[in-house]
């Protein structure tokens, strides 16, 4: 499946519209505006909360946390190197997924067990402020959806200051 992943641009918070490929709205992502570090509701277009991103601010490296159901499903976090940058979606047992390529184009891609299960592309969409995302079937596209939009949070972090 391929989602569209769309920032608003006027908005109070960080919202975005994901949409699937015909162009129609599948998903939005409801931003507090004022609040200390990122919070993000993830919904259904009925507004019904199928995931809470929250960003944990008492850490050495950019983490966010993935709520599900009340409880944390999963973390985003941004691992340290020197030369390249690297996420990580770190979900309990041994399915975390490895998201690595080039973050600033918006040109990545999630690895679980070695094998590509995700890729995001901006060069569908390279005129709007809008970006790919396509998703083998049988992945959880929650989880990969909301670990797009973390990326877009640690990547853009402060433009709005």
């Amino acid at each position: 499946m391929i989602y569209r992943i769309k920032e608003k641009f006027w908005s109070w918070g960080n919202d975005f519209t994901v949409g699937d490929e015909a162009g129609n709205d599948v998903f939005q992502v409801d931003g507090k505006a004022f609040s200390w570090g990122d919070k993000l509701s993830f919904q259904d277009m009925s507004g019904k909360e199928l995931a809470y991103i929250s960003q944990k601010l008492l850490s050495l490296k950019p983490r966010y946390q993935i709520i599900r159901d009340g409880n944390l499903f999963a973390e985003v976090v941004k691992e340290f190197s020197w030369f390249k940058q690297k996420f990580v979606l770190d979900v309990p047992g041994p399915n975390d997924y490895e998201i690595n390529g080039s973050f600033w184009e918006h040109e990545f891609a999630f690895l679980r067990a070695g094998q590509q299960v995700a890729s995001i592309s901006k060069e569908r969409w390279g005129w709007t402020d809008s970006y790919g995302v396509e998703i083998i079937d049988g992945e959880d596209e929650v989880s990969i959806l909301c670990a797009c939009i973390v990326i877009d949070q640690v990547l853009h972090d402060g433009d709005d200051d």
